[in-house]
């Protein structure tokens, strides 16, 4: 099974609210894009959007500039329908970040929670962080969301890479230079404890 195949399945299958990564509100990740980009006109992009809440309280905020990219066709689809009529202001694209032809230069705020942790490959997180540097303007910030050196070893039956701020710093290179961290405790719709690390950084040149 494909990594595409593997989420369309899980989102075919599985209710939003029972999957592990699920958010009843997003407020972590809401509060660092509005630290970074209080403009309202910002351009934001959601990598591994999928169903996930953040682009309905975005909306509410007062975003008019969001795009939704995800492999899983079935999980936007969740989304577009969650969110109703307002859900024609949201670009949402069925792609995988590590082949999609972002435009060059085009974001403000690139966010990432529990994307990059799935890429267990160098090669995948190298292609990942020009990606992302190629997507983000001058100035832009990336807020990113992984699980933590002590968080869990895999997700969604797929292994993951547990990342510090200092191995997403080396990951992402020199342009990017690290804002700020913090801890989150994610609490899983089972009553599991899951540790992650937020990073904040912006991208200089």
């Amino acid at each position: 099974m494909s990594t595409r195949q593997h989420w369309e399945h899980v989102y075919q299958t599985r209710a939003t609210d029972a999957v592990g990564w699920y958010q009843a509100q997003a407020r972590t990740s809401r509060a660092l894009i509005e630290a970074v980009a209080p403009d309202r006109d910002a351009a934001i992009v959601d990598i591994g959007g999928g169903a996930s809440v953040l682009a309905d309280e975005l909306l509410t905020a007062g975003y008019g500039n969001l795009t939704v990219v995800d492999l899983s066709g079935a999980a936007l689809a969740k989304a577009r329908e969650r969110i109703g009529t307002r859900a024609s202001e949201v670009v949402w694209q069925e792609a995988d970040v590590l082949g999609y032809a972002f435009p060059e230069a085009s974001f403000d705020v690139w966010h990432d929670r529990a994307v990059f942790h799935f890429l267990t490959d160098p090669d995948q997180r190298a292609r990942y962080a020009r990606q992302m540097r190629r997507a983000l303007r001058p100035g832009g910030h990336v807020v990113i969301g992984t699980f933590a050196p002590d968080g869990p070893e895999t997700c969604s039956g797929l292994p993951v890479q547990r990342h510090s701020p200092d191995t997403l710093q080396d990951a992402f290179g020199p342009e990017c230079v690290l804002v700020q961290s913090q801890r989150e405790v994610h609490v899983t719709p089972g009553g599991t404890e899951q540790p992650f690390n937020w990073c904040v950084f912006r991208k200089s040149a």
